[in-house]
């Protein structure tokens, strides 16, 4: 992505976990505000780390100051084991937070599509744990999961992005999952579920979110 983007290799439960860290400049960020965690589209139908819009939501956050990291699912590069359904990959998740983004420090939780699923779900798990700055869902996958809702406490530091015209996840899926708790989705008129076209618009809503 940048001349700061490093190579990782993670330890996972089903194996090595590759992954990638990307910096802020020094030059404007002395030091970061803390890490954020991003995971991928679904890994049966070509979802990777370096999926646009991933890679999109990773410069939003390091342009705002955060250490961004993202990691190939189990089975996905050269990450060890295989698909999962969603419980190996919300561990995976799991086991990079814990080894790339200190208890101590802020921690910004994101995914796309299938990796929006996974983000919710480990934000319900680590919600209880440690405190959550920021998290960011984008295009989750509500007609193909059992999403969990968010916790009303982080609904403040929340982000949900969704296409109007997305036709893998349909919006009316994802309003049904936020009406009941009454969490806020803004909608890009016109976007699909890649966001092709606009996704400077979806840095710029990631940007202005992520900023603390």
């Amino acid at each position: 992505m940048n001349a700061q983007t490093q190579s990782l290799t993670l330890t996972g439960p089903a194996g090595p976990i590759e992954a990638l860290l990307d910096l802020p400049e020094p030059d404007l960020f002395e030091t970061p505000h803390g890490t954020a965690v991003i995971a991928h589209p679904h890994p049966q139908f070509g979802g990777t780390m370096t999926n646009k819009v991933v890679q999109t939501v990773a410069r939003a956050c390091v342009q705002c100051g955060w250490r961004a990291v993202r990691f190939n699912f189990r089975g996905v590069g050269a990450s060890g084991g295989h698909y999962d359904e969603g419980r190996g990959e919300v561990d995976d998740m799991l086991a990079v937070v814990e080894q790339s983004a200190p208890a101590d420090q802020p921690v910004l939780l994101a995914g796309f599509s299938f990796g929006g699923y996974v983000a919710a779900r480990a934000i319900a798990t680590l919600h209880a744990q440690r405190s959550i700055a920021r998290a960011v869902l984008v295009g989750t996958a509500t007609s193909r999961f059992d999403v969990p809702p968010v916790p009303p406490e982080l609904h403040p530091q929340t982000l949900v992005v969704h296409g109007e015209q997305d036709d893998t996840v349909a919006l009316s899926s994802v309003m049904d999952w936020a009406r009941p708790q009454s969490l806020p989705v803004t909608v890009v008129p016109g976007g699909e579920h890649f966001f092709h076209g606009q996704l400077p618009l979806l840095r710029a809503l990631v940007a202005r979110h992520a900023r603390i």
